[in-house]
């Protein structure tokens, strides 16, 4: 990751499913995008995942050719460090994030932004990676419109003569 790009943070609960898919995509498309910002994932209980990525997660990143080395390796704890490094912080499920949020960091609870993508024993990945990733395209378009130089003619500078 470049030193000058900003950090957004995915929160999740195992950081083993949608966080790390909303990594990958966001990561993909910055760069193919070229917009100075690359995404972070993290969860507050990583230890009950029981794999690297899950499955479904995987099979969607492959399906629209994002590279598996755009997301973490293995699933990430967050921690305090996380949050004050991240300049905009997304947690993928308000009702089953912000009151881990409020557990673990209540200085941050109203800190975050709030989607409500499902984990899997709610919503299928056949509903909750595609509303998903719409929302990553969608924060991306508004990082990206907010860093636009704004509209209209370029401001002269005088010539120093010397």
């Amino acid at each position: 990751m470049k030193r000058d790009a900003e950090t957004l943070l995915f929160l999740c609960s195992g950081n083993f499913y949608r966080s790390r898919f909303a990594e990958a995509v966001f990561n993909h498309e910055a760069l193919r995008r070229r917009i100075p910002w690359r995404s972070e994932s993290r969860g507050f209980s990583p230890h009950l995942a029981t794999d690297d990525l899950s499955y479904h997660a995987q099979q969607a990143l492959e399906l629209r050719n994002i590279p598996l080395a755009l997301t973490r390796r293995k699933p990430t704890r967050v921690y305090l460090a996380d949050l004050e490094s991240a300049r905009h912080i997304v947690c993928v499920n308000e009702a089953e994030h912000r009151p881990a949020l409020r557990r673990q960091f209540p200085e941050w609870e109203e800190r975050v932004t709030y989607w409500h993508v499902h984990d899997i024993d709610v919503e299928p990945p056949g509903t909750a990676l595609p509303t998903l990733e719409q929302n990553v395209l969608d924060l991306l378009a508004e990082l990206e419109a907010a860093s636009e130089p704004p509209e209209g003619p370029a401001l002269a500078t005088p010539c120093q003569e010397f």
